[in-house]
């Protein structure tokens, strides 16, 4: 202490200068710890974020387990969740009443049964006592069976036929033959069949085409890839006129949704091999037939929506993506949020941080809207009551979580994951509110990330596309295969139904009518039998 004492000032004013000094360097530090401890925080929230995602559970789902911790949701709905995952059950009809058998669900009725009888022999039929056994009923059980794919070669014989008499002549009759059926691929060796296992297997089942190649030579079969390629590329350049009804009928319907994910696209004009393009992604059309559209385009500019969207009128959900934002202000549209994706950034925080009781709080909430939109769906009541019904239940929520939200963007840091989520949703929240005005329009735009979730398998096993040629003939196959389990039809039947009546297909109506949503289903059934 000596040693510090002999350099304080002899005066009361130093004095007092010195120390004023060294409390504003005490202060300086102070902030610059709690800078320092706020960054330290947010980082261990990020890293526990990025654990979560490589090793934690996948589903944003809340479990029952969650649901208790969390104290948000009452005993009847946490108990439901649990029943919801015990094993299936049958109902079985017992006079006036209905009773629940647990176990295993029968097999489908419209598979084809064999029957296989297991007797016992002639001499086992006669009793102790000497008198033959009766029948007196069976005992059945059934067992599934499957045979391997199998391959084949048709021969197409078409006879020439010739006048002897006009052998040598100018006639033009001289020499007859039957024409060479309509073919998608004129020359080619593969069928409609086979067009349409190819490619089914991997848009739909996303077996990519060099794995493929591998299936086929173990069958007996030397098909390469670039076969496969050759004939997608090819195939989807006749199907280019099912994409105009597609897009005629998004731009018809009362909603359409939109979004966007990374594609890497080899030989692409003046780009690097590297360098990220996008498959966009748009539903719409009828409700009762939607229509699901993928188009590769090598940027991700807020032009796209604009090209897709004119003439349109009608209600454009979609996330926060800044790209939306232009063509959300063209008269006759409405731009509406997703509140799944302000569901996630909630749930994002919940999981990176230790203290998540407000994040878990937010998640409550956004989830009795949730709850309250699919128990009002059940009901299947008419669209205005439906409308009208949704807004009077979801409103007041809506007002409390507002309110919430604004004293908690006071009270949490905006760096942080709750404070980004919460910055998020009122960044959002007129839009948020725009999905009470239709009754068509959902919360979220669940629709939507199910539609593109099945290209963004494919691309986890196939890892680019070979070409621009590739991507565009890749974005029809899936929007064809896509519209097809929107509206209920079996893909690989659908493509081959396709493949077949296509080459004969002439005017706009013939196109129109090989679409899912215009398919004549009665015609479609008879004709694969």
């Amino acid at each position: 202490m000596g040693g510090d004492t002999a350099v304080l000032p002899a005066d009361i004013d130093g004095l007092r200068r010195l120390v004023i000094k060294q409390s504003k360097e005490l202060s300086e530090l102070q902030e610059e710890n709690y800078i320092l401890v706020r960054k330290a925080e947010v980082l261990e929230d990020e890293l526990r974020l990025l654990r979560h995602k490589l090793f934690g559970r996948r589903s944003e789902r809340l479990t029952a387990e969650d649901l208790r911790q969390a104290s948000l949701f009452d005993e009847a709905e946490w108990i439901s969740e649990e029943q919801r995952r015990r094993p299936p059950e049958t109902i079985i009809e017992v006079g006036a009443h209905h009773r629940r058998k647990r176990g295993r669900k029968p097999l489908p009725a419209d598979l084809p049964r064999e029957e296989v009888l297991h007797d016992i022999p002639e001499e086992e039929k006669i009793c102790s006592c000497g008198e033959p056994l009766v029948g007196i009923g069976e005992e059945t059980s059934e067992k599934l069976e499957i045979i391997p794919q199998q391959i084949k070669v048709i021969r197409h014989i078409r006879p020439k036929y010739a006048c002897r008499n006009c052998e040598g002549t100018e006639c033009e009759q001289a020499v007859k033959i039957a024409p060479v059926p309509p073919q998608i691929i004129p020359k080619s060796i593969a069928t409609p069949g086979l067009l349409s296992y190819v490619l089914v297997s991997k848009f739909c089942d996303a077996i990519p085409f060099y794995r493929q190649e591998k299936l086929f030579r173990r069958i007996g079969s030397e098909l390469s890839r670039m076969d496969f390629a050759n004939w997608a590329i090819q195939v989807a350049r006749q199907c280019d006129p099912l994409i105009e009804v597609f897009l005629d009928d998004i731009r018809a319907g009362p909603v359409v949704q939109m979004d966007e994910t990374r594609l890497q696209v080899m030989k692409e004009l003046n780009r690097a091999n590297t360098t990220k393009s996008y498959m966009w992604v748009i539903r719409g059309g009828p409700p009762e037939n939607p229509v699901i559209l993928y188009r590769y385009h090598p940027t991700r500019s807020e032009t796209i929506p604009l090209q897709y969207l004119s003439d349109y009128e009608g209600f454009l959900p979609t996330d926060g993506y800044d790209g939306y934002t232009k063509a959300g202000k063209r008269p006759g549209i409405t731009h509406s949020g997703c509140w799944a994706h302000a569901r996630r950034k909630f749930d994002e925080a919940s999981k990176a941080s230790k203290k998540s009781g407000s994040a878990e709080e937010a998640l409550g909430r956004i989830g009795k809207i949730c709850r309250i939109e699919q128990n009002l769906r059940a009901q299947q009541l008419e669209p205005e009551a439906f409308a009208r019904k949704r807004k009077e239940k979801v409103l007041p929520i809506l007002k409390s979580l507002k309110k919430w939200l604004q004293l908690k963007v006071l009270q949490v840091p905006p760096s942080t994951l709750l404070g980004k989520a919460v910055t998020y949703t009122l960044n959002e929240w007129e839009k948020l509110l725009k999905y009470l005005d239709s009754p068509y329009l959902t919360p979220d735009t669940n629709l939507m990330e199910n539609a593109i979730r099945p290209f963004v398998l494919g691309r986890k096993n196939r890892l680019f596309s070979g070409s621009p040629r590739g991507a565009h003939a890749s974005a029809t196959l899936f929007s064809l295969i896509e519209t097809a389990k929107a509206n209920g039809l079996e893909p690989y039947r659908y493509l081959k139904y396709v493949f077949i009546k296509i080459p004969v297909a002439v005017t706009q109506n013939d196109y129109r009518s090989l679409t899912p949503q215009y398919l004549d289903r009665e015609d479609f059934r008879s004709f694969l039998i």
